[in-house]
């Protein structure tokens, strides 16, 4: 059944069930869900945690990102996957969109939206992909007050900060700058970019108590590790950030080669979901019930 229209809707914050979540044994996967179809898909197949990520966000809307998007619309993300799938989100807050005021707006914005979580990170404006070069950083202390700011605006979320400081600072800045952050307010911290298993399992030794949360994305700097190997590193959370868009992506990019080459989406007809399955997702049939068991209005009496 839909969560919209389900019975066992939850009554505990988003905040709460993702605390929660991540509070049970084993790690926590979060696989990307960049809108509501895909949400949807991703609770079908057990996941009981989504994150959204600004890169999957952002080329979802035919942008690069680079941090000029609002507040606003990723809310519009926030709440349609929050609502299709009723499962807390880990949201992508990238720099928390200016700075300590902004990042209380923010944080503000996310929860009324349904997130659970966010993570704000230690760039600079424009802000990058942390997989490519040149990334620059904010001073620590900087940062340090925008996690202060998050931790004072929230009621239930969790909060996550970032840092990209390994690729310029080393290990030692990255954890110095994780250390500050903890201390500033943060629940957990996501060290950004890490390029060997030794660079993980450092990482978690020198912040002992600290729940970590580890990125796998593709085509980037990180060895392809799994779940499990993740966890048996010792961390806590994994993220797949862009997946199920390049998986769309890639098959959209062949549907249209078809169309044009043939005139026709014959060739593609098996690569489809079908209408049955469609409808079943979205839970059409449930949305038909429901509209059906209210009571239609009752018209006065006329005197």
């Amino acid at each position: 059944m839909p969560y919209l229209i389900a019975d066992d809707q939850p009554r505990d914050s988003a905040g709460a069930r993702f605390r929660a979540a991540l509070d049970r044994p084993g790690i926590l996967r979060l696989p990307g869900a960049h809108n509501g179809m895909a949400a949807l898909q991703a609770r079908a197949a057990g996941f009981d945690a989504l994150y959204l990520s600004g890169a999957a966000m952002t080329a979802s809307m035919g942008l690069p990102d680079l941090g000029i998007i609002t507040v606003d619309e990723v809310s519009f993300f926030v709440r349609q996957i929050a609502r299709a799938s009723g499962l807390p989100v880990l949201v992508d807050g990238d720099t928390g969109y200016g700075e300590a005021l902004n990042v209380m707006h923010m944080v503000r914005t996310f929860e009324e939206a349904g997130a659970g979580a966010v993570h704000l990170e230690d760039q600079l404006l424009p802000k990058k992909c942390g997989h490519l070069n040149d990334k620059k950083l904010a001073t620590a202390s900087d940062m340090a007050a925008k996690v202060a700011a998050a931790a004072r605006a929230r009621r239930d979320l969790v909060i996550i900060a970032r840092t990209d400081a390994a690729a310029s600072e080393g290990i030692d800045g990255a954890v110095a700058r994780a250390q500050m952050y903890v201390d500033a307010g943060a629940d957990a911290i996501f060290p950004e970019a890490l390029t060997s298993v030794e660079m993980f399992r450092e990482v978690r030794e020198r912040l002992p108590g600290v729940k970590l949360l580890a990125n796998m994305t593709e085509f980037g700097r990180t060895p392809a590790l799994t779940a499990q190997e993740f966890e048996d590193l010792g961390y806590d959370m994994v993220i797949w950030p862009v997946s199920s868009l390049r998986v769309a992506n890639r098959a959209q990019e062949r549907l249209y080669a078809a169309l044009a080459r043939d005139g026709a989406t014959t060739a593609m007809l098996s690569e489809m979901q079908t209408r049955a399955e469609l409808y079943d997702t979205i839970g059409l049939n449930a949305f038909e019930a429901l509209d059906a068991s209210i009571a239609q209005s009752v018209l006065p009496a006329q005197g």
